[in-house]
Parts: C-alpha cells; sequence; structure tokens
C-alpha cells in the first residue's frame, strides 16, 4: 500500500512541475505568446465559419503540434545556454536545427489552416 500512495504521490508532483513548467512558458517566451494568439485567431474563426468536427480535430492538432514543439525549442535553448553560455560553433547548430523544427510545425499548420479556410473565404 506504501508502494502505491509513493507512487500517485509521485504523479501528482510530476504533474504540479508540469503545469509549473507551462506556466513559466506562458508568462516568458515571447514566441509562445504569439502563438497562443494565433490559436486564438484560429479558434474564433473555427467558431465563425462552423468549421466540421473533423477540421476541429486537425486544428487542435495543429495548434498542439506548434506549441509543443516551441516548447521543446525553447528547452533545448535554454539547456544549450546553460552548458555553454558564450557562442560556440556546435551550440548555434543546436538551436538553429531546434528552431527548424519548430518552422516545420508551423508550416504543417499554416497548410492545415489554409485548407480549412480558403474554401470558406472563397
Amino acid at each position: 500500500m506504501a508502494d502505491l500512495k509513493s507512487f500517485v504521490l509521485g504523479r501528482i508532483r510530476s504533474v504540479k512541475y508540469a503545469f509549473i513548467g507551462l506556466y513559466r512558458l506562458v508568462s516568458q517566451e515571447h514566441s509562445i505568446i504569439t502563438q497562443l494568439i494565433i490559436a486564438g485567431l484560429a479558434t474564433i474563426a473555427g467558431f465563425y465559419f462552423q468549421i466540421s468536427t473533423t477540421e476541429w480535430m486537425m486544428q487542435i492538432f495543429s495548434i498542439g503540434l506548434v506549441l509543443s514543439t516551441e516548447g521543446i525549442n525553447t528547452a533545448i535553448e535554454e539547456m544549450a545556454d546553460f552548458i555553454h553560455p558564450d557562442f560556440h560553433k556546435k551550440i548555434g547548430l543546436i538551436k538553429d536545427v531546434a528552431a527548424g523544427a519548430v518552422t516545420i510545425s508551423a508550416l504543417t499548420a499554416l497548410i492545415i489552416g489554409i485548407m480549412i479556410y480558403y474554401p470558406k473565404l472563397f
């Protein structure tokens, strides 16, 4: 029974730390704030154009993909800066590749957004 209690308390602490990380990400990272504004506008557009359930699923997935990738990118950049605060060519490459991953997810979301909203606009 003690093992189960310890397991449950450990999971509760993990969730607590995850929400602390989410709060820090949303309150301190300008790129996430920008992405959240875009996500909010897309959500408003979804209600305005009454998109289908499938379109909502794709839109929500796209928003989650971009925000998650942005969070991972931020974590990689913070870790790289902690490990090597001065300029280093390899650290620059690592940060560029992480930013490239965000770009891929953002372009994917943009294409999905165009597929959803272009027919409704024209």
